[in-house]
C-alpha cells in the first residue's frame, strides 16, 4: 500500500500549498521538456485500488454489498479518508474483513492514540494479526510487538518531502536529502548496494515478487527503479521544472555545482554517486535539481505571495456553509440523516448516546499537549532537551488541588470509566500504572487536568531489550514521567475505539473525564 502511495506522489505539480498533487510531470531526459508526461509512461502496468478499505472511508455504507441495515457493525466514513484510529479495532472485529499481515512505518499508534491500550491488545495477539512487520529506527512502543523490525534511517540519513501549512501564503516545498553516512548496515537489492531502510525493504519485496514498475526498466527503457534516489530525484526534477513552461528554477552555476559536490564528499558511494544521481534526475534538469537541493527545496519569493491586496495563490475551491451531499447522507450507525450545517453535539458514542461520566464521580476533564521543545515520542532521546524538561507532571489547577487535598510532588493515579485501574497492560506480563507527580498551576482552568506528551515510555530504550542473547540495558531517563492516553475514553457501543467524530473521523483527545487517586 505504501509503495503505491509513493508512486502517486511522484507525478505532481508544485501547488499553492507546496504539495505534489497533479498527475503530470516533465520529461526528465529533456526529449520533450516542458510537455506533460502521463503517469502511464512512468508506470505502464500501474494498478488501481479496488474494493472497500479496511477503515471504510470514502464509501457509503448503503452503496456497499455489506449493507445489512442499521446499525452497521462499525461506522463508515464516506466524507473522510485515512481514519487512523479505525485500523486496529477493524482488524480486531474482522470488519469488513480479517487481515493476515500488517506493515508499520513512521507510526506508533500504541503510544499516540487515545485508548492506545486496545492497540496493544490487537498487536499482541497473533490470532488477530498473524504477521506484523515494522520499519523503525528503534524498538518503540508499537514496533516492540512486531515479528520483524526492519531498520530505517533517521532524518539526517534519508530523503523526505515535507509539505507546507495552508497558512503559508507563498508556495513552498522543502526537500530533505541525506546529510550523513547511514548508521544501519547495507543491503543488496537489484544488484545495488544501499542502506537498510524502508525503501530497501520495499525494493527488495518488489524484486522478490517480480512486481512491474521496478527494476532496470522500472520507469521505462533505460530508466531504472532500483535505488531510492531513482525515485526521489525525479520528484526533485519535477519540482525544479515547475508547473508550466517558463516556471523552472535557474541552472546551478559552476560555483554551486562545486559546493554541491564538496558538501557530499564524505558520503559513501552507496548513498551518493554524482553520475548516478545525474542519470536519475536527467541530464537536462540536473543543474536545476542541484539548484533546488542546495536550497533545501523550492520556495517562492516572499513578495510574490500577493497581487495587490489579493492572494496570488488562492485556495481555489468553494467553501460551503451548507453541504448538500452531507445532508443527503445517512449515519451508518443510526440510519438518521446527517446535518448539512455545523451543529453542536454533546460528547456521545457512535449511536448518539450522550456520555456523562461526571455523574459517576469522574470530576476532572483530561487534556494533553506538547511542550515547545518536544515532539510526540522521540525527543526523549535528545538529552540536551531533557535538561529543559527531564520529566513531565500532571498539571492541576490550584483550586482543584485544594479541593482534593493535593500538593506539589504528590503522586496520583489517573483513572477513568474506560480504565478504572489506571493501568497500561503491555501484554508481556507488565502492568504500567498511569501514575505521575502533581504540579500545581494557576494557568489551567479549574476542572481540567493535563499532561504533556513525550514521556512515560515503556520502550524506546526505557526498558531492557534482549537482542541475539545480549542485553541492551535501559536508560532510566527515558522512563520518567507519565503517559495517560490509556485513560482516554472508549466508545460505549464499539468498546474498542476511542471517542471520535463519526462524520469527519477525528479522534478525541479532550473529552475524557477522569479522577485522580492519590498514591499512598
Amino acid at each position: 500500500m505504501f509503495a503505491f502511495y509513493c508512486l502517486n506522489a511522484l507525478v505532481g505539480n508544485w501547488d499553492s500549498k507546496g504539495g505534489l498533487v497533479k498527475a503530470t510531470t516533465y520529461d526528465i531526459l529533456g526529449e520533450k521538456q516542458g510537455q506533460p508526461w502521463p503517469l502511464t509512461t512512468l508506470h505502464p502496468a500501474k494498478t488501481t485500488p479496488f474494493g472497500v478499505s479496511l477503515v471504510r472511508h470514502e464509501v457509503r455504507y448503503e452503496d456497499s454489498t455489506l449493507f445489512e441495515g442499521y446499525p452497521a457493525r462499525r461506522n463508515w466514513y464516506p466524507f473522510s479518508s485515512d481514519i487512523y484510529q479505525e485500523i486496529f479495532p477493524s482488524i480486531e472485529d474482522k470488519y469488513p474483513y480479517p487481515i493476515r499481515a500488517l506493515f508499520l512505518y513512521m507510526a506508533s499508534p500504541a503510544y499516540s492514540l487515545p485508548g492506545g491500550q486496545n492497540v496493544i491488545e490487537v498487536l499482541s495477539d497473533p490470532e488477530k494479526i498473524p504477521l506484523v512487520v515494522a520499519s523503525d529506527i528503534t524498538i518503540g512502543e508499537t514496533s516492540m510487538y512486531a515479528d520483524y523490525i526492519f531498520p530505517d534511517l533517521t532524518y539526517l540519513e534519508r530523503w523526505e518531502f515535507h509539505g507546507s501549512h495552508p497558512a503559508i501564503p507563498q508556495k513552498a516545498q522543502p526537500v530533505r536529502n541525506p546529510a550523513v553516512a547511514p548508521v544501519p548496515g547495507m543491503a543488496t537489492v537489484f544488484g545495488e548496494t544501499m542502506p537498510l531502510s524502508l525503501e530497501a525493504m520495499l525494493l527488495g519485496l518488489a524484486e522478490k515478487l517480480g512486481l512491474p514498475g521496478f527494476g532496470p526498466q522500472g520507469f521505462g527503457p533505460d530508466l531504472p527503479f532500483t535505488r531510492p534516489e531513482d525515485f526521489y530525484l525525479k520528484m526533485v526534477a519535477n519540482l525544479a521544472a515547475g508547473e508550466r513552461p517558463g516556471d523552472s528554477v535557474p541552472d546551478a552555476d559552476n560555483e554551486e555545482m562545486e559546493a554541491f559536490l564538496d558538501a557530499r564528499r564524505h558520503l559513501p558511494p552507496s548513498v551518493f554517486d554524482a553520475e548516478r544521481w545525474k542519470k536519475a534526475a536527467g541530464e537536462s534538469l540536473w543543474r536545476k535539481v542541484v539548484y533546488v537541493l542546495n536550497r533545501g527545496g523550492r520556495f517562492q519569493d516572499y513578495e510574490k505571495a500577493y497581487e495587490g491586496d489579493r492572494s496570488a495563490n488562492p485556495y481555489g475551491r468553494l467553501i460551503n456553509l451548507y453541504l448538500e451531499k452531507l445532508a443527503r447522507a445517512k449515519s451508518a450507525m443510526t440510519g438518521g440523516r446527517l446535518s448539512g450545517v455545523p451543529v453542536y453535539q454533546p460528547v456521545q458514542d457512535v449511536l448518539g448516546r450522550e456520555i456523562r461520566d461526571e455523574a459517576e464521580g469522574y470530576d476532572l476533564n483530561l487534556i494533553t499537549f506538547r511542550e515547545v521543545t518536544e515532539t510526540k515520542t522521540r525527543t526523549v532521546a535528545d538529552y540536551w532537551l531533557g535538561a529543559v524538561h527531564p520529566t513531565n507532571e500532571i498539571l492541576v489547577a490550584r483550586r482543584d488541588a485544594e479541593r482534593l487535598g493535593l500538593r506539589d510532588g504528590d503522586r496520583v493515579r489517573v483513572v477513568s470509566k474506560s480504565n478504572p485501574r489506571g493501568l497500561w497492560n503491555l501484554k508481556n506480563g507488565t502492568l504500567k500504572p498511569m501514575v505521575g507527580e502533581v504540579k500545581l498551576t494557576e494557568g489551567l482552568r479549574p476542572g481540567v487536568v493535563g499532561f504533556s506528551l513525550g514521556k512515560g515510555h515503556w520502550a524506546y530504550g526505557a526498558t531492557d531489550v534482549w537482542i541475539d542473547g545480549k542485553r541492551v540495558p535501559a536508560d532510566p531517563r527515558r522512563a520518567t514521567g507519565v503517559h495517560a492516553n490509556a485513560a482516554m475514553r472508549l466508545d460505549d457501543h464499539l468498546r474498542n475505539t476511542c471517542l471520535l467524530d463519526p462524520v469527519g473521523g477525528s479522534v478525541s483527545f479532550y473529552d475524557t473525564r477522569v479522577r485522580l487517586v492519590k498514591e499512598v
